[in-house]
C-alpha cells in the first residue's frame, strides 16, 4: 500500500495534472462544426518582465468561462501569446546593455534588435510559465506573438490596405513628444497627473500705439514661439483690438491680435498667447489662421536656435531663465498658484513635449463610425454597462492616431522612399528600384506603434489575412477581457 505524504505538495500535483492535461490535449477544441462555439484571445501580456496580480485576476475569469464551456460541450478555444512591446522593451533593453557599458547607437540597429530578440526569448519565456503556474487551460498549440511571421504579415497587410483606401497619411502635425525616448507617443500612451503650476500674467506692449494686452500662461518658455494673440470674438474688452498687433517681450516679435472662438474668455485675462508648435489647440488655432510655427524647444528638450539667447537651455532651466528676465523687464503684472493636468510620458514619466514632425497618421473618424454602430446595435456589450458611455464618449471624440514610432523595435514601416526622385512607396514587399525614376530605395526608419499590431490580435491569430479553419470557426471571438484601458 502506498504510503501518502503527510504534507501537500502543491507543486508536485499542480504540475502533475497540468501536465497530463497538456499531453493529452485537453486544452483544444474539439473542431466540431455542429456544437456551439466558444472563443477568447488572451490578451497579449508585454513581454518586458513578469506577470503581476492584475494577469492572475484577468486569466482566472477568462479561465472560468473557457472551462465552463468547454464543459457544456462547446467548442471551446483559448489562444494564448505575447506582445512584442515596442517602446517598453527597447527601453528594458537599453537599460540592461547600458548597464554592461554598450551604446546601442554604437552597435546599430541589427545588433540591438538582435539584443531584444534574446531578451523576448528570456522574459518571454518566463511569463509563458507563470501562465502555466496559473493553471490557464490555453491551447499551447495555437501560441503567438505580435511580431511572429504571421502576425508580421498580417500588420502590413493592414498598413497596405488601409493606405491604399487613403485612411492612413503621412504629414506635419502636433504630436506628443517624450524628449527622453526621443519618441511620438499616442494620446493613450499619455499618462495625465495634477500638478502645482504656476499662472503668469505677462503685458505684451501695443505695437506703434500705447497700451498692452495682459496674456496669462503656465509655460513662459515657450513665449519666444509666439505667433498670435487671441482673443473670442465676442468679449467686449478686447474687440477693438482685433486686427491689432503686439510686440513679444524679450524678442520684440510684431504678432498680430486675431479673433478665434476658442478662447475661454473666462479663462486668465481672455486674450491667450498661441504658440502653434508648442500646443494641440494653438496648433489647430495657427491652422485656421494660417499663422508660422516657430520651434523653440528641441526634440531632446534643450532651447532651439530659434530660440536666441537661450539655445542650448534644457526647457525648465529656460523657464527659470525667462521668468528671471521678465520680472526684470517689468511686464510680469502678477502670478498665481494653481493645479493643472500635465501629460507624462507612460513609460518613463518624463513630462511630455508637443511637438510638430513629420508622422504617420490613421484617419480614425470613418473607422470609429461602424465600431460605435457595433455597439449601439446590440453586436457588442459591456460588462459592466456603464463603460458604454465612456466607449462612446471617447469614439465621438477621436482624434487621428499617430502610429510612426522613432525607436528600433517594431513592425518597420512598409513604406520606401526613392534616393533621386523622392517618390514613396507603400507596398507588402519591398521594391527592388522605384517605380517612377528606377533610381534605388530605402525603407522608413519608423516602426510602428505596438498598438497597431495588438488592435489586430483577434483575427491575425486566426491567420488573416489568409482564409483559415480558425478564422471561420472562432472569429469574431465571444469575449474580450481587457485592463481599464
Amino acid at each position: 500500500m502506498m504510503e501518502l505524504s503527510s504534507q501537500y505538495s502543491a507543486r508536485d500535483v499542480e504540475h502533475k495534472w497540468y501536465t497530463f492535461w497538456r499531453e493529452r490535449g485537453y486544452f483544444k477544441p474539439s473542431m466540431d462544426p455542429n456544437a456551439p462555439t466558444f472563443s477568447i484571445v488572451m490578451p497579449p501580456p508585454n513581454v518586458t518582465g513578469v506577470l503581476h496580480v492584475g494577469h492572475a485576476l484577468n486569466n482566472t475569469w477568462q479561465d472560468i468561462l473557457i472551462r465552463f464551456h468547454r464543459m457544456l460541450g462547446d467548442n471551446t478555444l483559448w489562444l494564448p501569446g505575447t506582445d512584442h512591446a515596442g517602446i517598453h522593451t527597447q527601453m528594458k533593453v537599453d537599460e540592461l546593455l547600458r548597464s554592461q557599458g554598450i551604446d546601442r547607437r554604437e552597435i546599430g540597429r541589427e545588433a540591438f534588435i538582435d539584443e531584444v530578440w534574446r531578451w523576448k526569448e528570456k522574459y518571454g519565456g518566463e511569463i509563458l510559465r507563470q501562465v502555466e503556474k496559473l493553471g490557464a487551460s490555453v491551447d499551447w498549440s495555437r501560441l503567438r506573438f505580435t511580431m511572429d511571421q504571421g502576425l508580421s504579415k498580417a500588420v502590413t497587410e493592414v498598413f497596405v490596405r488601409l493606405y491604399e483606401e487613403g485612411l492612413i497619411y503621412r504629414g506635419y502635425y502636433i504630436t506628443n513628444w517624450c524628449v527622453s525616448c526621443r519618441t511620438a507617443l499616442s494620446d493613450i500612451e499619455v499618462e495625465h497627473e495634477d500638478e502645482p503650476g504656476t499662472l503668469t500674467y505677462l503685458r505684451y506692449p501695443l505695437d506703434q500705439e500705447e497700451g498692452f494686452v495682459v496674456v496669462a500662461t503656465t509655460r513662459p518658455e515657450t513665449m519666444l514661439g509666439d505667433t498670435a494673440v487671441a482673443v473670442h470674438p465676442d468679449d467686449p474688452r478686447w474687440k477693438h483690438l482685433i486686427g491689432h498687433h503686439v510686440r513679444v517681450p524679450l524678442i520684440d516679435r510684431v504678432i498680430p491680435i486675431i479673433a478665434d472662438a476658442y478662447v475661454d474668455p473666462e479663462y486668465g485675462t481672455g486674450a491667450v498667447k498661441v504658440t502653434p508648435a508648442h500646443d494641440p489647440n494653438d496648433f489647430q488655432m495657427g491652422q485656421r489662421h494660417h499663422l508660422p510655427q516657430i520651434q523653440v524647444i528641441g526634440e531632446d528638450g534643450r532651447m532651439t536656435e530659434e530660440a536666441g539667447a537661450y539655445q542650448g537651455l534644457d526647457r525648465q532651466q529656460a523657464r527659470a531663465q525667462i521668468l528671471q528676465d521678465l520680472e526684470a523687464l517689468g511686464v510680469i503684472e502678477k502670478a498665481e498658484a494653481l493645479v493643472h493636468s500635465v501629460g507624462h510620458c507612460e513609460k518613463c514619466g518624463t513630462v511630455i513635449e508637443p511637438l510638430v514632425s513629420l508622422q504617420w497618421f490613421v484617419r480614425t473618424a470613418p473607422l470609429a463610425e461602424p465600431a460605435l454602430a457595433a455597439v449601439r446595435s446590440g453586436d457588442i456589450q459591456f460588462v459592466p454597462q456603464r463603460f458604454e458611455k465612456i466607449y462612446t464618449n471617447w469614439m465621438e471624440n477621436i482624434r487621428d492616431w499617430c502610429i510612426s514610432r522613432q525607436i528600433w523595435w517594431g513592425h518597420r514601416i512598409p513604406a520606401y522612399y526613392c534616393d533621386h526622385c523622392h517618390e514613396v512607396t507603400v507596398a507588402r514587399t519591398a521594391p527592388d528600384s522605384c517605380p517612377v525614376c528606377h533610381g534605388p530605395v530605402h525603407q522608413d526608419e519608423d516602426v510602428l506603434d505596438t498598438w497597431f499590431s495588438s488592435a489586430l490580435w483577434p483575427f491575425s491569430t486566426m491567420g488573416w489575412p489568409e482564409e483559415t479553419t480558425d478564422l471561420a470557426m472562432f472569429y469574431p471571438t465571444s469575449v474580450l477581457s481587457t485592463a481599464y484601458d
